[in-house]
């Protein structure tokens, strides 16, 4: 018995120190990224409380895909979200104060606002931990599966959603977005698209799918890659709207932000099919 509870502890422990590993990681590039700091301090409270409430679920139906440790039912990974996120703050917590960006004359919402902020893509590399760090299990694989197709769907808006949270807060995605003409907008699109398609299904990369063989090309084009880069557009106008990036703009330049926006999250959506 006692010899049982210590293995499960130490699997617990290994479990969080992979987490914690994966949150540095997956959560590095943007807690060294200035526009995030001023985001954590400026953000709008509302829009944060509403990224904050979003992102619990998302955390919950990521735990059920690819949680940092197995877990059996709803309340496991309810449970696996919130340590996962408490695994992101004290990460964020922990390189924020060695980098000096937080002090203690600071008032206290800007320093909830700065961790909690660089929290959530941290949480997302504390859940990943398993998947991309740990030693692989078949026989504790994740349950949500790859061969379902909302599973698919949310393998892809993972994947978008971390590269456009690293990307939105940036003044370089408004910076092309006021320079490219409505037509070169319409042209990422389309290689936006042409490459989703093209990393899964034809390119021969490890991890790619295999076409159904019930399936024609039209179908699958649309069901997946049409699908996936509806959603990724619409992740990265949320992602964007979140972090105040369409205050003052006309809606011709808002929809090319978005294009611009969803192209390396287009990216990121098929690989996370690959890898995940």
């Amino acid at each position: 018995m006692r010899s049982a509870a210590r293995e499960s502890n130490a699997m617990f422990a290994r479990g969080l120190a992979r987490a914690f590993a994966g949150a540095v990681i997956f959560g590095l590039p943007l807690m060294m990224t200035m526009e995030m700091w001023w985001l954590g301090f400026h953000m709008e409270p509302a829009r944060l409380a509403l990224l904050l409430a979003v992102f619990l679920p998302f955390l919950v139906l990521l735990s059920w895909h690819s949680g940092f440790e197995p877990t059996f039912s709803w309340r496991d990974d309810v449970v696996d979200a919130l340590v996962a996120f408490a695994v992101g703050i004290v990460a964020s917590l922990v390189i924020l104060s060695a980098c000096g960006l937080l002090a203690r004359d600071m008032a206290w919402r800007e320093i909830v606002g700065k961790v909690s902020l660089q929290a959530l893509p941290a949480s997302i590399g504390a859940l990943l931990a398993q998947t991309q760090l740990g030693e692989r299990d078949e026989a504790k694989s994740p349950r949500g599966g790859a061969e379902a197709y909302a599973s698919e769907l949310f393998i892809m808006a993972v994947g978008a959603l971390f590269l456009a949270f690293n990307l939105a807060p940036t003044d370089e995605m408004m910076v092309i977005a006021l320079q490219c003409t409505e037509w070169q907008a319409i042209v990422l699109m389309l290689l936006a698209l042409a490459a989703m398609h093209a990393f899964v299904y034809a390119l021969a990369f490890r991890g790619s799918h295999d076409k159904p063989r019930d399936a024609s090309a039209w179908s699958i084009f649309l069901r997946f890659t049409v699908t996936g880069y509806a959603l990724v557009l619409l992740l990265c106008a949320w992602m964007l709207w979140s972090f105040g990036r369409f205050d003052g703009l006309s809606l011709l330049h808002a929809i090319k932000a978005v294009a611009v926006l969803a192209f390396p999250a287009a990216i990121g959506a098929a690989a996370a099919r690959l890898i995940l």
